[in-house]
């Protein structure tokens, strides 16, 4: 089998055989992508929390948690690529596995390193048409989305990921970004990733809408009484945490979901 080098998106270059045989995906939105790139058996390793597929969660051999591998089920496995993402899995367990097997590693923080993502994942599995289609989609998508919402008013939002503390999406994250996209102004774009913040500096942001995501953090309907007592004026919604964070094909469903939240569920 022929070994290429491929440049990951932390600039590493990882010699890998080409095209790998037996892989496994450490981050679900990429575990995802490679079911609809079409590589069915190839795919040999999953974490726990790569849901989708539900047909691949039933049936792919799990190696733990994206923070917490388990080595000795992904050594089994004996794997020719592993795929990782940096802000997803921890930076010990990735060197630990890069000593014995070819890691690469995605560093995704826009829309733009997404398509990227996307693209080099299917070139290095043999897979690059594919790979271009959904990508051209997404990007559609996200045009056609960025035309509807250029003519309405920007609606000031803060979006949570976790409760207890109150944890929310500052800048430069995937998330900030997909906000953005979706005609909203960042309540607290201007502090670092995810901050803790109280419920009285919520209700000080004065925001017109308070989103509660699905995950990492599973805001239900009770939460959102928690919120309206500071945040009356605020439209407060549950919203679907993978269409605000997930970084491989599932964004092909995002533009819809996010022009629909934005029209008729983030008013008041």
């Amino acid at each position: 089998m022929q070994v290429q080098t491929f440049t990951d998106q932390m600039g590493r270059q990882v010699e890998i055989p080409f095209p790998p045989q037996r892989i496994v995906s450490l981050v679900p939105s990429q575990t995802e992508l490679l079911f609809d790139l079409g590589l069915g058996e190839r795919a040999v390793g999953i974490t726990k929390f790569c849901v989708h597929p539900q047909v691949w969660f039933r049936s792919k051999t799990r190696v733990g948690g994206t923070k917490q591998l388990r080595m000795e089920t992904i050594a089994a496995l004996r794997p020719d690529l592993i795929i990782g993402n940096k802000e997803e899995n921890e930076r010990l367990q990735i060197e630990q596995l890069a000593a014995h097997y070819p890691v690469w590693m995605s560093d995704v923080r826009d829309l733009s390193s997404a398509l990227q993502m996307i693209r080099e994942l299917g070139r290095m599995t043999g897979k690059a048409t594919e790979a271009i289609s959904i990508a051209e989609n997404i990007q559609s998508g996200f045009d056609d989305l960025a035309v509807a919402v250029a003519q309405q008013p920007r609606l000031r939002a803060a979006y949570f990921i976790w409760r207890e503390p109150w944890m929310a999406a500052g800048s430069d994250t995937f998330i900030d970004e997909m906000l953005r996209w979706a005609g909203f102004e960042n309540a607290f774009a201007h502090l670092p990733r995810y901050p803790e913040l109280s419920l009285e500096q919520l209700a000080a942001a004065e925001p017109d809408c308070v989103l509660l995501s699905s995950e990492p953090y599973p805001f239900r309907e009770k939460h959102l009484l928690e919120i309206s007592r500071l945040c009356s004026k605020a439209a407060i919604r549950l919203v679907d945490g993978e269409l605000f964070s997930w970084y491989g094909s599932r964004l092909a469903q995002s533009p819809a979901y996010l022009a629909a939240l934005r029209e008729a569920r983030c008013r008041k």
